[in-house]
Parts: structure tokens; C-alpha cells; sequence
């Protein structure tokens, strides 16, 4: 039988076992987090400060994920323990501005979003719910008193909240939502359906999405709307998706509203239309660009570093000419979407990031990130797809980032309208 090097995940004599190890998780410089030959343009190196130290501390978090995330993705388990986990290290802020907590640029979230996905899409989708959607439409949209309530518990991880938009019958198209808010006197009663919702079962708060139906205020009534429903609340069910091939360590819920009763307070009251619901969507759409970039650096660093090691034929898969010209491939494509993500930041950091730059990178970035992962898979033969070797969980998580957060068509239109100046949406 053959021992393993718990540091590392590999083998320490010839026989079974991952041939793929597990990054430094003490690495506390760019180049020891980013090694050059994932950075060929040096866009990472000159990181420091406080940007530095946030990503040092998403890297840090690799000895808590990567020995049981295999498992957990295997048996479609949920770790909700390491919410609390990213709350105690404080990884859900996602750029807001929340007093006694860190304040991340927009490079140093996007790096965050980039080293968790880089070590399991599932966990970069925790924090892409609880932070970058149900937390951001609190600080957003949310009273004084609201954000009293609930953004501490939720930053800390202490409370796990979700963000119910998508419906059975309205994904793209999440404008025509059917769910329906009525006013019933000092209560709004919640009727109708939502499905793929992370963290939507066995949580505390859902954001739930609902059109408003109060002949009352003609400036609100037919709007979209987003009211804070407890998940104990009467008439709130909800049951986890099976069946998933994807981000199958996070569990995605079915929500039915049957009659929900809230109070009148627990509307978000910046929340007017859906036009402030895509404030929330906008936020997030580059880091769904970073998490790609994140899945995709996890699988050109597993192919490399199988090409060195690799011995076929009397000699490394590395000295093969297919596989240094498949390699260089994998870069140029990774290192335009380093790129990408780089100058969104810089938008982003300048006030001037546009919608339709966020879609152009979160479609470049999905669709690259699944080439890499395919181009991985295939160089690393039978290995590539054993879960301890880390590239195919990357490469099915990576499906799903191609559809959440707007679609690779709907993203597409955002850009085609943006370049036309005509919308062919409808």
C-alpha cells in the first residue's frame, strides 16, 4: 500500500494516488501565490498591501477545503461549516463598505473570488451568494433597521442567506418573475416559486424577488420588489435539487411560497424595480469573470505540473513539442482572461465599469475557462478524471458559471445591444 504525503497529495513512493498536489497554503508573496509561469505577463506581481493580505487569507483557507471537498463533492454534501469558516475570516464583503470589517478594491475581491474558485467552485459560490448577492441587496437596498438586523450575521456567516430570483419558468428572462407580493393590511403575503437557490433550504434569511401587488402605491404596484423572508416562516418549503453534475459541494433549493405572511418592514425599500434587482446582478457579474479565471488557473497549473512529472516513453510529457504547444496555448488563453479581469478592476476602482464590459469578460472568461478545463483533462489521460486530482470538479463546476449570473446568450445580447444600439432581446 502505498503512503501519502499529507502536505502535498502525492505519493511519497510509486503507486496510486493523486499526481496532482495541493498549493503552499502559506504563500504570502505573488510570486509563491501566482508562480510566473501562471502570470507570463507579470499582471499579478506587483500586488501588496491590503490587497495582498486579503488574498494570503483566501490562500490560507486551502488546508480547510481541499482534503475533504473531494468527498463532500462526491456524496453532494453540504460543509455549511465553512461559512463560518469565510465569515471568521472575513471573506464575505465583496467590496462593500461595512464598518468593523475588511474593505476589499476591486482587485483584492476579485483575487478572492479568483484563489477560492481556484480551490473549489463550490465554496467560491458560497461566497458569491451569501456576500456578492444576498448580503450586497441588504447593504444596497436594505433600512437602516434592516441592515441593523441582518448584515452582521450574515457577514459573519453566523446566518446563511440566499437570494431567490430565478424562477421554474423564469431564468433569463427573471424580468417577468411570476411570483406575486400581495398587500394584506400591516403584512405583504408571498405567493409562488423559485428554483436553483443557493442556500434556499435549512437557512435563516432568503431575499426573495416577488412582484408587487398593491393597488395602493401606483408608483410600486406591478414592480419588482425584494422582501426579507425567514426560512421558518409558515408557507416557506424548500428541498434541495439532486441530481447535479455541477457545484455539487453546495446545495441549490427549490422554494415554494405558499401564502408567506411578512410584515410591511421587511420589503427592501430601495427596491422599486427590477431595475434595482440588476444593480445587485451588475455588482457581481465580474466575479463570476474572476471565478472562471480562478477554475481555469487550478487546471493549466494541474496540466503543467503533470507534463513535468509525467515520465512516458523514456522521458517527460513535457519534452514532447505537442505538449509545450498545447501549454502555450493554455496560457495565451488564461492570460487574456488575466487581462480581462485585471482591467475590469480598473474600471471598477476608476467609477467607470460598464455593464456591458462586465458581460463581455463573464462570457470571454466562461468560455475559456471550459477549454482549459478540457484541454486539462485530456492532457492528464485516465488521472484527469479522479476527483483527487482536482481538474474534472473544476471542469463540471465550471458548467455552471457558464449559465448563472446571466447566461453566455443573454451576456452576448448585453454586448451585442451595447456595440449595435439595437436590442434584439425581444
Amino acid at each position: 500500500m502505498t503512503s501519502t504525503d499529507s502536505t502535498s497529495g502525492r505519493p511519497d513512493s510509486i503507486g496510486t494516488g493523486p499526481v496532482i498536489s495541493f498549493p503552499d497554503a502559506g504563500a504570502a508573496t505573488p510570486e509563491a501565490l501566482l508562480p510566473r509561469a501562471a502570470d507570463h505577463y507579470a499582471l499579478f506581481q506587483d500586488v501588496a498591501g491590503e490587497d495582498l493580505e486579503a488574498w494570503t487569507v483566501a490562500r490560507s483557507f486551502a488546508p480547510e477545503v481541499l482534503p475533504r471537498i473531494d468527498d463532500c463533492w462526491d456524496r453532494a454534501e453540504y460543509p455549511t461549516d465553512l461559512i463560518a469558516r469565510l465569515g471568521e475570516l472575513d471573506l464575505f464583503t465583496d467590496g462593500m463598505d461595512i464598518p468593523g470589517h475588511r474593505r476589499l478594491s476591486p482587485l483584492a475581491t476579485g483575487l478572492v473570488t479568483m484563489e477560492l474558485s481556484r480551490l473549489d467552485g463550490s465554496v467560491g459560490t458560497m461566497v458569491g451568494v451569501q456576500g456578492g448577492l444576498a448580503l450586497r441587496s441588504i447593504v444596497l437596498l436594505g433600512s437602516e433597521e434592516q441592515k441593523q438586523k441582518w448584515v452582521e450575521p450574515v457577514v459573519t456567516g453566523q446566518a446563511f442567506a440566499a437570494f431567490a430570483l430565478t424562477e421554474p419558468d423564469h431564468g433569463s428572462d427573471s424580468v417577468s418573475l411570476e411570483t406575486v407580493a400581495r398587500r394584506d393590511g400591516d403584512h405583504w403575503v408571498i405567493s409562488g416559486q423559485k428554483r436553483w437557490i443557493g442556500n434556499g433550504v435549512d437557512g435563516h434569511l432568503t431575499v426573495v424577488w416577488a412582484r408587487v401587488d398593491d393597488p395602493s402605491d401606483e408608483t410600486l404596484h406591478g414592480q419588482v420588489s425584494g422582501f426579507l423572508v425567514e426560512q421558518s416562516l409558515p408557507g416557506y418549503e424548500a428541498e434541495v435539487i439532486r441530481g447535479k453534475v455541477s457545484l455539487r459541494a453546495i446545495h441549490q433549493a427549490h422554494i415554494r411560497l405558499d401564502g408567506v405572511r411578512v410584515p410591511l418592514d421587511a420589503r427592501l425599500p430601495e427596491a422599486r424595480s427590477f431595475k434595482d434587482t440588476s444593480r445587485v446582478l451588475f455588482a457581481t457579474r465580474a466575479g463570476v469573470a474572476w471565478g472562471a479565471l480562478g477554475h481555469a488557473v487550478a487546471c493549466y497549473e494541474a496540466a503543467l505540473e503533470h507534463a513535468r512529472t509525467r515520465v512516458q516513453f523514456g522521458r517527460p510529457l513535457a519534452k514532447a513539442q505537442h505538449i509545450q504547444v498545447r501549454l502555450a496555448d493554455m496560457l495565451a488563453t488564461l492570460t487574456s482572461m488575466q487581462l480581462h479581469c485585471h482591467r475590469l478592476a480598473d474600471l471598477e476602482a476608476a467609477g467607470t465599469l460598464r455593464p456591458e464590459q462586465a458581460s463581455l469578460a463573464k462570457v470571454f472568461c466562461t468560455r475559456s475557462a471550459r477549454a482549459i478545463a478540457a484541454d486539462a483533462r485530456d492532457m492528464l489521460g485516465g488521472s484527469g478524471i479522479l476527483l483527487e486530482n482536482q481538474v474534472i470538479r473544476h471542469m463540471a463546476d465550471v458548467e455552471a458559471l457558464h449559465t448563472y449570473e446571466g447566461t453566455d446568450t443573454m451576456q452576448s445580447l448585453i454586448v451585442g445591444r451595447s456595440v449595435t444600439g439595437m436590442s434584439a432581446f425581444v
